[in-house]
């Protein structure tokens, strides 16, 4: 299994092979994101960001299902969230972006 199966799969994490963080609690820029994002998406279905630099706050990873991106290609749906988080992006390494339409 590869490691992102298994950090996606598993309950805990271990980041950097040092430190290993249980996924009920949240990093303070995994915090920050998530606020950001549930203001933006206020009627998003469902949200999960994840810091996967080992909790230094340099790249995450977004999972984000909303009706709003409804109608959007791929590439639009991510120019929302990436609108939703320019702030927070200035001080990023990287970012991965998983959004998805709510089935009914």
């Amino acid at each position: 299994m590869s490691l992102l199966r298994a950090i996606r799969y598993n309950t805990q994490t271990v980041c950097r092979n040092v430190i290993a963080r249980s996924w009920s609690s949240l990093t303070d820029g995994e915090e920050r994101i998530t606020q950001v994002l549930k203001e933006k998406f206020p009627h998003a279905s469902a949200l999960k960001v994840v810091d996967i630099s080992g909790g230094c706050g340099a790249m995450y990873e977004i999972h984000i299902e909303s009706d709003e991106f409804r109608g959007k290609r791929t590439v639009q749906q991510h120019q929302l969230v990436n609108q939703a988080l320019k702030d927070e992006i200035k001080a990023m390494h990287g970012l991965r972006i998983f959004t998805d339409v709510p089935r009914k």
